[in-house]
């Protein structure tokens, strides 16, 4: 029996333990990279054994190879994609559950659990307005949390129009890429509908269902707020009116976006929300959370159980109680799982709400002192006003080549992590602002190297 497998350790834990804190210490957070095009071979050949390593030479081979060839997301230096900033809470609070195995599929295993999370959803559901009785559960990113919406989306209208048949749903084609995915791996056809200067409005869905040959067929409508790539808001209101006057399914995907909810300053331009049948939120950006998590909600959780819910003889019991109040597997594609909830439960509880709110609001200030630098700077020009923390940009004069190369210094350097994207059919810089540590002085040094 390997009875030292399951025994606490102090010369192994102290070390990993010590690492954690000087992590949670680090401030600025360093940027890291080492490059794409490395050999781990060498380093790794022979870790994994049929008698095991010192745990020593393991560890060293995690702090000294591997981790400094990762980029740090949390780094106020990480401009790419859509970076993270956790707490110091947050991520303590990660580690609390972590350490005590927490498993979080039921109500029967973790009410304690589930409570706290679900004290969350409820904020988010009231800043959504949402009506009383909204809920769901925390799912593992954006990802998960599309598809588990849109699969409640298609059995309703499946159930609604008395067919199991193929459905559509309609989205335009600025929505995220795991939305289409979703569709496919559902078998709902995609009905694409044009958007108006990136934005999906009520008008152009009305047109879409008018076009159709069997409208009722269209049983969902995706809107997004917050596009990944531009940080757009679609037309939520007049979507969401269109959506209910065809008893269609009005789910909108704010996994970036929606965090802009705290925030005064930002709250009315998600005007419309309250109609949505469900949405989701994804506190590993821009609510200040480690990674994984997603925040989905419903208006009417029951059409999610129903859909949802799995059923086995050993799972009985966790339907069959009455004292049974929530199981979070009943709302998504997903059974086992970590209490995903608990670490923004912790930090929002120690730093309250308004502080969340005064930290979004940093990255709206952020974004704006860079659209004024670039306003500023004769070799650049802004390409679209933002309307989160999203800036695109281009270099005027530069090849695609040439954006590729500077992204490549600049993490190389040290500087930030920048990549290129595309706009309206031409290859652009873009910065994406969530850490409020990020500084104007960095955004004049990284406008500095590409002039």
């Amino acid at each position: 029996m390997p009875d030292d497998m399951f025994t606490f350790d102090a010369a192994l834990a102290q070390p990993l333990l010590d690492y954690c804190l000087e992590r949670l210490k680090m401030q600025p957070v360093e940027l890291d990279y080492g490059g794409t095009s490395v050999a781990f071979e060498d380093r790794l050949h022979g870790l994994l054994n049929e008698e095991g390593s010192d745990p020593t030479e393991v560890f060293a081979t995690f702090t000294d190879v591997l981790a400094p060839r990762v980029v740090s997301a949390d780094s106020e230096r990480f401009l790419a994609f859509i970076p993270a900033a956790p707490t110091k809470a947050a991520l303590l609070f990660d580690m609390v559950v972590s350490a005590s195995s927490l498993h979080a599929a039921s109500w029967l295993e973790s009410a304690g659990a589930v409570a706290a999370e679900n004290q969350v959803l409820t904020l988010l559901a009231e800043l959504a307005g949402l009506p009383s009785g909204a809920g769901g559960t925390f799912v593992g990113g954006g990802s998960i949390g599309n598809l588990s919406a849109l699969a409640v989306a298609r059995e309703t209208g499946r159930r609604r129009l008395g067919t199991s048949g193929t459905v559509k749903i309609a989205l335009s084609e600025e929505a995220h890429s795991s939305n289409a995915g979703a569709l496919r791996l559902l078998d709902v056809e995609p009905l694409l509908v044009k958007s108006v200067d990136h934005r999906l409005t009520g008008a152009a869905i009305a047109a879409a269902f008018e076009a159709e040959a069997d409208p009722s067929l269209v049983v969902g409508v995706i809107g997004t707020a917050g596009t990944t790539n531009a940080g757009i808001i679609d037309d939520l209101r007049g979507i969401g009116e269109v959506a209910k006057a065809r008893n269609a399914w009005f789910h909108v995907d704010g996994a970036y976006g929606l965090a802009g909810l705290f925030s005064p300053t930002l709250h009315p331009k998600f005007d419309g929300l309250e109609l949505a049948d469900s949405f989701i939120v994804d506190p590993h950006k821009w609510l200040f959370a480690p990674f994984d998590s997603c925040a989905l909600l419903y208006a009417q959780p029951a059409l999610a159980r129903s859909v949802h819910t799995q059923h086995a003889s050993y799972l009985d019991i966790l339907h069959d109680d009455a004292n049974i109040e929530w199981n979070p597997s009943d709302y998504a594609v997903h059974l086992s799982r970590r209490p995903k909830g608990l670490p923004i439960w912790f930090s929002l509880a120690v730093h309250g709400t308004r502080r969340y709110g005064e930290a979004v609001d940093q990255a709206i200030n952020i974004t704006r002192a860079a659209v004024r630098q670039i306003n500023a700077a004769p070799h650049v020009r802004v390409l679209r006003a933002p309307e989160l923390s999203i800036v695109l940009f281009e270099r005027i004069g530069w090849s695609t080549a040439d954006y590729e190369q500077w992204s490549e210094r600049l993490v190389r350097d040290q500087i930030a992590f920048v990549t290129p994207t595309s706009w309206e059919g031409k290859t652009c810089a873009r910065f994406a602002f969530l850490n409020p540590h990020t500084t104007e002085e960095l955004i004049a040094q990284i406008l500095e190297t590409c002039t």
